[in-house]
């Protein structure tokens, strides 16, 4: 088997941060064409192509991806030894995680917990909107999305759309708004103010749906699309929160809110996006497999 060149490594790690061969050949004091040819024969060791032209630049290919993953690990672990003078483990695989902006840190949480202590994972953690996630996964900058938006999948979408949760929904309050309340759920709908989802969500338009059969028009103290913020308003007491439990589930366990009513019918469900790949990341497959 041929051995991998350390310094086509290194080469290859340059091209890949700069973006194109003309600046990195520049920042590194080499011709053009010399470091093209040895970017191809680290390729030939590898079998894969790296990179693939991108209008005036390159980007890397999903076998560069995990090349540049791996030479990364590889270089961080020769530094450690040259600091250390030992060595220090095995290197880690980096598992790069996407997550919708507004969804509950406790859901993420709960999806990461495998995680949490292994020796041999790195967890990169990003948040944006839904449109710059996906591009990230497009370009195999990302490993998955956490969203409870699941995209629309026409023929010939790359993504895979795993449905890994749902969650109930409930009516949440403080335990002294809600004390000695024995009312049903359409008469604490009606006469309590309420916090609630934004009106561009999957939820808002659940519970929107929900109110027009009861016939209800309901006070509306607050609104937002992040559930972080529906929890604070929540303990703010600011009225009662349309929200699903698992965002609450600290603040339930310490009393700090209580459950009003399960509005039956209502959930929020939760998807793992990914991309189809060639070339998938082991650790992200034990994890959807639960």
């Amino acid at each position: 088997m041929a051995q991998i060149n350390l310094h086509h490594l290194r080469l290859f790690r340059a091209v890949a941060s700069d973006g194109t061969l003309t600046g990195a050949a520049r920042s590194l004091n080499l011709s053009q064409s010399a470091l093209s040819t040895q970017i191809k024969a680290l390729e030939a060791t590898l079998g894969h192509a790296l990179f693939e032209r991108r209008g005036r630049g390159l980007a890397l290919t999903e076998a560069g991806r995990i090349a540049l993953d791996h030479a990364e690990a590889i270089f961080r672990t020769a530094d450690d030894l040259t600091a250390t003078l030992r060595e220090t483990g095995r290197a880690r695989r980096p598992l790069r995680v996407g997550a919708l902006a507004t969804l509950s840190r406790n859901f993420q949480m709960q999806f990461l917990r495998p995680l949490i202590g292994r020796a041999d994972v790195e967890v990169v953690l990003r948040s944006g909107s839904q449109a710059e996630l996906m591009r990230d996964l497009d370009a195999l900058a990302l490993d998955v999305v956490l969203t409870n938006l699941a995209p629309a999948r026409e023929q010939g979408s790359p993504w895979l759309i795993h449905r890994i949760a749902e969650q109930p929904v409930s009516l949440i309050g403080t335990p002294e708004r809600v004390s000695g309340n024995q009312r049903d759920l359409a008469d604490l709908l009606a006469a309590e103010p309420l916090i609630l989802p934004a009106p561009d969500t999957a939820l808002r338009a659940a519970f929107d749906a929900l109110a027009a059969r009861l016939g209800l028009v309901p006070t509306i103290a607050a609104e937002a699309d992040d559930m972080a913020m529906l929890r604070l308003l929540a303990r703010e007491d600011a009225g009662l929160a349309v929200i699903p439990t698992i965002v609450v589930q600290d603040e339930l366990a310490n009393g700090i809110l209580v459950q009003v009513a399960r509005i039956n019918g209502m959930h929020e469900t939760f998807y793992a996006i990914t991309r189809e790949r060639r070339f998938p990341n082991p650790t992200l497959a034990s994890l959807l497999r639960g």
